[in-house]
């Protein structure tokens, strides 16, 4: 296969990679801080304790953080058909990839948030705020940079899942790699490819580690 043939199907996998990554990201992000805060103020000695609700929410946690990806994404592919409307393609894989990426992301929100000092929240509290200002102006205030490192490592790991979702024909760089790089014996396809996903996670890391070092200084 010639360059001029490659690049064309390379930009298209990494758009549909970047895609899949953002989308799923948003999603990480907003379901893994809700879970992660839940998991911190229903324990014991939590803003709202409820010690039965914090085991439950462990116990899902912990399911969803030992199911392997690939696996995951499979037993789900008719909940994934019944919500997007297909088991194959970008779309598609978005569910599984955030599915997977919220349990983990969750962990590490309630770590960071298990991290702030609890003399600010108690000061918090002796100031009248209620447990909404708490969590909003305190808790993941104090804990934005733990929260970003966090959501870095998560990115990675979806960037790394995505190209697993080609597996299964979620598209992407993945795709690609199983399409030329496995079944055709394509070795300058499969290099380019893996340049691009060590591009994509340095470059996610060194933004991630910007805005750490910036948070942390403020």
């Amino acid at each position: 296969m010639t360059w001029d043939e490659m690049v064309p199907l390379l930009r298209q996998g990494t758009l549909e990679t970047l895609q899949m990554t953002v989308w799923s990201t948003l999603f990480t992000a907003l379901g893994g801080i809700l879970l992660g805060v839940l998991l911190v103020l229903t324990d014991r000695g939590g803003l709202l304790p409820a010690p039965p609700v914090n085991q439950v929410l462990g116990v899902i946690v912990n399911i969803g953080r030992s199911l392997p990806f690939v696996i995951l994404m499979m037993a789900i592919i008719p909940f994934t058909r019944a919500l997007v409307g297909t088991s194959i393609g970008t779309q598609a894989a978005i569910v599984p990839l955030t599915l997977s990426a919220i349990p983990f992301y969750a962990r590490l929100v309630e770590t960071a948030l298990r991290e702030v000092d609890p003399g600010v929240v108690a000061a918090a509290q002796a100031m009248g705020a209620s447990r909404v200002q708490i969590v909003g102006k305190v808790l993941l205030r104090e804990a934005r940079p733990g929260l970003v490192a966090g959501l870095t490592v998560t990115v990675v790991a979806l960037i790394s899942y995505s190209a697993m979702a080609g597996a299964i024909g979620g598209g992407g760089l993945g795709d690609l790699a199983i399409r030329y790089g496995y079944q055709r014996f394509e070795t300058g396809m499969m290099l380019a490819i893996l340049v691009l996903l060590i591009a994509l996670v340095q470059l996610v890391q060194s933004l991630g580690d910007l805005a750490v070092r910036r948070l942390t200084h403020k």
